[in-house]
């Protein structure tokens, strides 16, 4: 199973669409399609692909030291040979096993082989103090059936949302923006999406209310008039369910 493939598998069992990722990392569809078919062509080079593979290990909670080994393993500089590099770099071109080479020509190479091997040796000892900055909330890989659908313009500025009035929640991003994802017990999906800082919207419904927070630290929640305790530190993701008696 490739790198490319492992990501893909992740991103599903986190519930998310390729667009929702693209979101919570800032990178675009189209790279992170490029990405789950194992071309990592378009990244701007290995530190950019490895610092790429960070984030999205990060938001599909996945195990980053094992994506990156595997990266290293199926695109890592070490599996390439020096004249290919030298090539990439037009510092020398292919030649025929029987064409003869200059000394000067193998100077020029040797010397060229020496800078190559120094700026290399730079890069991969620095590429382990690269910061990649990442959104706050972090869904969970919590496996599923169906893929949550991308909330539309229209839904995604609507501030109430209702299938029925038994039980209200209220849930305002008062401190940090959080990625939430709102259904009622049918398994009716009422609100998926990021949730701004400083915005707040309203959910109702007959029975139940089946609320997933990605940043619990960042976001404040008011069941039926009555404001709740916070559910949890910033960063956390955590799932919380609200009746008519709640």
């Amino acid at each position: 199973m490739t790198l490319g493939t492992l990501i893909a598998k992740a991103r599903i069992d986190a519930s998310l669409s390729i667009d929702e990722l693209a979101s919570a990392t800032n990178l675009r569809a189209t790279l992170l399609r490029e990405i789950e078919r194992n071309d990592f062509s378009h990244c701007g080079g290995a530190t950019y692909a490895r610092g790429h593979i960070r984030n999205i290990a990060k938001m599909l909670n996945a195990d980053e030291k094992e994506l990156l080994r595997i990266f290293d393993e199926e695109h890592g500089i070490e599996k390439r040979t020096m004249q290919d590099l030298l090539v990439e770099n037009n510092v020398m071109r292919k030649f025929d096993e029987n064409r003869k080479v200059s000394w000067r020509a193998l100077a020029i190479i040797s010397v060229a082989c020496l800078g190559i091997a120094g700026v290399a040796q730079i890069v991969i000892s620095n590429v382990t103090s690269i910061n990649v900055i990442a959104p706050t909330a972090s869904p969970s890989a919590t496996p599923s059936n169906e893929v949550t659908p991308t909330p539309t313009p229209e839904s995604s500025q609507a501030s109430v949302f209702s299938t029925g009035t038994g039980v209200e929640v209220v849930v305002t991003a008062a401190r940090a923006k959080s990625w939430i994802f709102v259904s009622d017990a049918a398994g009716r999906t009422l609100f998926s999406g990021q949730l701004d800082q400083g915005v707040r919207k309203s959910f109702s419904t007959d029975l139940r209310l089946d609320i997933k927070v990605g940043n619990a630290g960042g976001v404040d929640l008011t069941v039926n008039g009555t404001p709740v305790p916070s559910i949890g530190v910033d960063g956390a993701v955590v799932s919380v369910s609200y009746g008519v008696d709640s």
